[in-house]
């Protein structure tokens, strides 16, 4: 038996609830992981809650995330007691997840734990700060240097935005933060902010073109939030959009991108492939400021806690990332 939050639905509507749960009830898979940490994620929270479809088969644990130690394995690739970690794959939408002390997954979904970090600092960072390098990346392939000027980071006291504060600051770049929490103007500086801005300044309609001032930017509200980012980016800048905070809708013009030349791309970090995972961790590893995590991160939670805390990661109440002690 192991403790797991399970979510069900049938006629009886919508539940998470804290379980014992046996393992024979473990999904198919080719390794077992004794989990240490999982993390608590704006998709866990709208599974927990069902505000939005995320699950798509029941009962499912959630959790996006998990970092623990190989129980037993079969995959040639890992052997029992390996540390490894996990993000996406779909775990926690139609596999069970890490927000559970016990998961049986596809090896080809783990890559080793960085030696950089613990199994809790991998989950400080989690989905999220993973994300964020993957923004991180993108911004660098497409020539975006810090000499070419500020970069944006939209929702930025959350998860991703924070991790992109802290290692775009420590390549150089001049960040500007947006947030709809102004009195977390002393954090974000404290993670390298230039300038904080509210995100009001964002939020409503835009005209189509506006003053050009980002050479790029990280956007995890979408919206109008993304369309005022696109229309006062820079000639030839890059746009990185990696959520829907603010809503999936996208109510913008082609202005900026024929008249411009700006580049929007997507930041896919469910099923991105294993190379660019693996490339991601390696540079977080590098370029991530590791005493930056403890101001990232909030305080440590049980696992009923995150069925508690859900609702307030929705409505933008809380700062940082959340790392699940699973055990408690």
């Amino acid at each position: 038996m192991f403790k797991g939050i399970l979510i069900e639905k049938d006629g009886n509507g919508h539940r998470a609830r804290l379980m014992e749960i046996d393992d024979s009830l473990l999904p198919d898979g080719d390794v077992t992981v004794r989990v240490a940490y999982s993390s608590l994620n704006y998709k866990d929270c709208l599974a927990i809650t069902g505000k939005a479809p995320v699950v798509r088969r029941f009962p499912m644990i959630p959790g996006v995330d998990l970092a623990g130690t190989i129980e037993a394995s079969s995959h040639p690739d890992y052997r029992e007691g390996d540390s490894v970690l996990l993000n996406g794959w779909g775990v926690g939408e139609i596999h069970w997840g890490g927000l559970a002390q016990k998961a049986r997954l596809k090896g080809e979904w783990l890559i080793l734990l960085p030696a950089a970090f613990s199994s809790r600092q991998a989950m400080a960072i989690g989905t999220a700060g993973y994300t964020a390098m993957l923004c991180v990346m993108a911004l660098e392939r497409h020539g975006v240097t810090p000499n070419k000027g500020e970069i944006l980071v939209t929702g930025a006291a959350g998860g991703v935005g924070s991790v992109a504060v802290a290692v775009l600051t420590k390549l150089g770049y001049r960040v500007v933060a947006v947030s709809g929490r102004l009195e977390e103007a002393d954090y974000l500086k404290g993670l390298g902010a230039a300038e904080v801005l509210g995100r009001a300044e964002f939020a409503n309609p835009g005209k189509p073109l506006g003053k050009e001032r980002w050479a790029g930017a990280v956007d995890v509200v979408g919206s109008h939030v993304l369309a005022n980012v696109c229309a006062t980016t820079k000639y030839g800048g890059i746009v990185t959009a990696c959520g829907l905070a603010g809503g999936m809708d996208f109510p913008a013009t082609v202005a900026p991108f024929i008249l411009r030349g700006v580049t929007l791309t997507g930041i896919d970090s469910v099923m991105c492939p294993r190379p660019t995972r693996l490339e991601a961790w390696a540079r977080l590893a590098r370029d991530l400021d590791i005493s930056k995590l403890d101001a990232i991160s909030h305080p440590v939670i049980g696992l009923g806690e995150a069925i508690s805390l859900a609702p307030a990661l929705l409505a933008g109440q809380v700062r940082g990332r959340v790392v699940v002690d699973v055990q408690r």
